[in-house]
C-alpha cells in the first residue's frame, strides 16, 4: 500500500513537472491593430493565423505556440500596446523561455511581404517560429 501510494504522489509531481515545463517555454505571436484597418493590415492578420493555426496546429493546441490579436482602441490592448512601444499595425513573434521574454518585431516584414508575396511571407513567419520553438 506505501509502495503505491509513493508511486502515485511520485507521478503527480512527474506530471506537474511537465506541464510546468511546457507552460515554461513558448512562442507568442502578438498582431496589435486599430479600428480601421488596411488590406495590407489585414493580409498580415490572415496569413498570421493562417501559418500559426494551420502549420503550427498541434502545437497550438497544446498552448506551445499562442496567437494573440490586439486591438490598440481598446483599454487592455492601448495598455499592451504601451508596453511594446506600439502605435499602430504591428507584429512580434516572441519566445517565452523560465519567464523571460525575447522579442522579435516582424512588422516591417509584413508590411513589405504579406499582401504581394504572401508565399515568402508566410515561409519566413514559419521560419521565425521554428527557430524559436
Amino acid at each position: 500500500m506505501t509502495r503505491i501510494l509513493f508511486f502515485l504522489i511520485s507521478s503527480l509531481f512527474w506530471i506537474a513537472g511537465e506541464l510546468q515545463a511546457q507552460t515554461d517555454s513558448y512562442v507568442e505571436v502578438l498582431y496589435f491593430h486599430g479600428k480601421q484597418r488596411c488590406i495590407t493590415c489585414k493580409s498580415i492578420e490572415k496569413y498570421t493565423r493562417e501559418v500559426v493555426f494551420t502549420d503550427f496546429a498541434d502545437l497550438a493546441k497544446k498552448g506551445k505556440i499562442r496567437f494573440k490579436e490586439i486591438d490598440i482602441s481598446t483599454p487592455e490592448g492601448e495598455e499592451l500596446a504601451n508596453a511594446y512601444q506600439v502605435s499602430w499595425s504591428s507584429l512580434y513573434i516572441n519566445q517565452w523561455k523560465d519567464g523571460k521574454e525575447q522579442r522579435n518585431d516582424m512588422t516591417r516584414l509584413g508590411f513589405q511581404y504579406a499582401k504581394n508575396k504572401t508565399d515568402y511571407f508566410k515561409q519566413e513567419i514559419r521560419k521565425k517560429i521554428n527557430q524559436l520553438l
